[in-house]
């Protein structure tokens, strides 16, 4: 769950919990531009108080109208669409003729709502399935690869921690490498196991944990949802998180150093019986080509090369 919709879990449940009366939307279906990804959330209170998204803003003032005036009065779930015909789409200012889905549930389980904040303040992947006659949700265990679906009877959608970076050592790069991952809205670990740098990176939001990094990820986990970057530019501690990188489903892996060292580099971690597949899974020198030379620079690369890759761009 994004820090938005994680947001609007935690509003809803202080409007439930005083007694208010409120509906949720969730952004079911798109087709052409839509603004918001299937999944997104917006939280509607009785008197038009709103947190959240669906469309960037161009539906809300008219859903509101419609929630106020309409949804809440009923028990049950609506699906609403926006942006049919070409001049609806631009009325409601939907790019390029987008159309959104909606499905708003008038009644949200205030029981449901806690037990997934629960879960996913716990670390926990939770499923909820919502079935479109009754409104009534289940919560099942969940993993990373769960996504959203939607059945003529149910919506399925999975909550729990954000898109993860382990940052591998604690350096002034790795400070700005993790602020820039923050504020991409991953749930950011950095890991260094040298005594100098004990005290760690005292900011919210960050992690740190003392330690050889190949043990921390394995104890933590490590799946497709999790990006690993090598700082230290010391073999001794980015090689072996390395080895365990390039064997897990880790969407992104980077280590720093030049083109001389990458290869070189590549050259230890054939030793350890890695694949030639496996070795291309590296992107070194990490980050993308732009001529980078400060920390806060570097860092600016990294994640660019480590968003591009979330989203299945060529870098």
């Amino acid at each position: 769950m994004n820090s938005t919709d994680y947001i609007v879990l935690k509003t809803a449940l202080a409007w439930l919990h005083e007694g208010k009366r409120m509906a949720i939307a969730t952004v079911v279906q798109t087709w052409g531009s839509s603004p918001r990804p299937v999944g997104s959330w917006l939280a509607i209170r009785e008197d038009g108080q709103v947190v959240g998204s669906v469309s960037g803003g161009c539906v809300e003032d008219d859903l509101i109208r419609r929630v106020q005036t309409e949804i809440l009065t009923r028990n049950t779930p609506e699906l609403v669409v926006y942006g049919v015909s070409k001049e609806e789409a631009a009325r409601f200012g939907l790019p390029c003729g987008g159309t959104i889905r909606l499905l708003v549930e008038p009644r949200p389980e205030q029981g449901i709502l806690d037990s997934i904040l629960e879960k996913i303040e716990s670390h926990q992947i939770i499923l909820r399935r919502v079935n479109l006659g009754s409104g009534k949700s289940t919560l099942h265990l969940g993993t990373r690869e769960d996504g959203f679906s939607l059945s003529e009877s149910e919506m399925q959608t999975s909550y729990g921690p954000r898109w993860r970076m382990f940052v591998i050592g604690a350096g002034q790069l790795s400070l700005y490498v993790a602020n820039f991952a923050l504020a991409a809205d991953f749930d950011v670990v950095v890991i260094d196991p040298r005594e100098e740098y004990t005290e760690g990176l005292s900011q919210e939001g960050i992690q740190f944990i003392k330690g050889m990094p190949d043990d921390v990820m394995q104890e933590l986990g490590i799946d497709s949802h999790t990006a690993i970057v090598a700082l230290t530019h010391d073999p001794k501690i980015d090689d072996l998180a390395l080895i365990d990188a390039l064997q897990s489903k880790a969407f992104y892996i980077g280590a720093l150093g030049s083109y001389t060292n990458t290869v070189k580099r590549k050259e230890r971690l054939r030793e350890f019986n890695l694949s030639t597949e496996q070795l291309d899974r590296l992107h070194g020198p990490v980050g993308l080509s732009i001529g980078a030379l400060t920390p806060p620079e570097i860092a600016v690369s990294v994640m660019a090369e480590v968003i591009a890759v979330k989203y299945g761009k060529q870098t």
